[in-house]
């Protein structure tokens, strides 16, 4: 089973690879099998099988997106990122609350699930340019 402290350091360096875009942090971090699922019919919504399909999905980051932390929840199976995305594109803004959910086996990420506050707003925010 993962330590407390270890599944802490899983969700920090997640962050720090979806901020930073560092690819093979984030490989490195993943099961083989991963799948993420998010909400909604936007060009990141569905679910996200395989770690390179769970990069692509991360790499969209042309859209200014920034994730502000506002805590880590530990559970049995893994952690929670309780989280504040932002950003701006002309006309359109995005402020959604979120929680990720990330499922740990064997020390790596099996499983990432995302919950939003306001579906409708990622829908109109993640369109093709």
């Amino acid at each position: 089973m993962t330590t407390e402290i270890k599944k802490t350091e899983i969700a920090n360096q997640f962050l720090t690879g979806l901020r930073t875009r560092d690819w093979g942090l984030l490989k490195s971090m993943m099961a083989d099998d991963v799948v993420w699922n998010l909400p909604g019919s936007s060009l990141i919504s569905g679910e996200a099988q395989g770690v390179d399909a769970v990069i692509q999905r991360t790499a969209h980051r042309e859209y200014g997106l920034t994730f502000t932390l506002k805590q880590i929840l530990i559970g049995r199976h893994g952690v929670a990122l309780s989280l504040n995305n932002t950003a701006r594109r002309g006309d359109l803004v995005l402020d959604e609350h979120l929680a990720t959910v990330i499922k740990i086996r064997d020390g790596k990420i099996s499983a990432i699930d995302t919950y939003l506050s306001d579906i409708d707003m990622l829908n109109a925010f993640f369109v093709s340019k």
